[in-house]
């Protein structure tokens, strides 16, 4: 029998805190985030506990694909799959309407911040839990949001259920979205959706 890959293991262990319920530390494309269950409204008040955030700023939701979106939000723009398809860095996309998910993790005006995820550990993750996680940085709120895991404050790590043991000595530059001038002007004909080209929301 083949030994299990470190990423294997420590999707594993993240699946299982999600699954109770709980809270983890872990990589996504951009920064480091503290994610939990996006349907589940108690995991998401202690994203807003930990971080010491007021529940009226909204999260952003992570899915593994863009057939995933639809399961979330009321109606998907049309052209959402060119501007996914067109850009290679991270893409965060805000659309109207939101359904599924837990009440705290949507925006006061019924929106959600949704992106899709490329990064490996993130994908297993969300395949496998069958469920969005939310993404949201690795800080207290109103503090500066630390671009690698070495740089996120000891009580962040001391607060969450489980810290992600991938990635951790990753510091690779981190970079915004791009996107073409061509899905820029597409994109300011649509009343649905909204371009977010952020690593994260503190």
């Amino acid at each position: 029998m083949m030994e299990k890959s470190t990423i294997e293991i420590e999707v594993e262990n993240a699946l299982k805190v999600l699954k109770a319920g709980g809270t983890i530390l872990y990589p996504t494309d951009t920064i480091w985030g503290i994610g939990c269950d996006a349907t589940n409204v108690r995991a998401v008040e202690n994203i807003y506990k930990i971080k010491q955030r007021a529940e009226s700023k909204s999260l952003i939701v992570l899915v593994d694909s863009f057939e995933k979106i639809g399961q979330y939000v009321a109606k998907v723009p049309d052209i959402t799959f060119d501007l996914v398809s067109g850009v290679e860095e991270p893409l965060t996309i805000v659309f109207s309407n939101a359904k599924n998910l837990a009440k705290n993790v949507i925006a006061p005006d019924k929106s959600i911040a949704i992106r899709i995820v490329k990064n490996i550990f993130c994908q297993k993750l969300l395949q496998q839990f069958g469920k969005p996680i939310v993404s949201s940085s690795a800080n207290i709120s109103g503090e500066a949001t630390p671009l690698y895991f070495n740089k996120i404050d000891k009580e962040i790590i001391q607060k969450v259920d489980y810290v992600v043991k991938v990635g951790q000595d990753n510091f690779k530059e981190v970079k915004p979205s791009k996107l073409s001038a061509s899905t820029k002007m597409a994109a300011t004909k649509l009343s649905e959706i909204s371009l977010h080209r952020f690593i994260s929301r503190n």
